[in-house]
């Protein structure tokens, strides 16, 4: 038990203002990720997801017809 709290000990005090950015900036993400995960895999959200299934797809359509009648 010992060597794994001396794997993960941590020294606090002397983190610098990066350590502390990127502690900061991970824990967030992390925390951002799990709210999307929530709100994209539960049930209720499916309609409105399904609904937006091919926006992407939507954009690369090639149109086709003329545009300024025919000249």
């Amino acid at each position: 038990m010992s060597d794994l709290k001396a794997h993960f000990h941590t020294d606090w005090a002397a983190m610098t203002l990066n350590d502390w950015i990127g502690t900061i900036l991970t824990v967030v993400v992390a925390l951002l990720l799990v709210v999307a995960y929530v709100y994209v895999f539960r049930p209720k959200n499916r309609e409105k997801l399904e609904s937006r299934r091919f926006i992407p797809m939507e954009e690369d359509k090639i149109e086709t017809g003329e545009k300024d009648g025919g000249k």
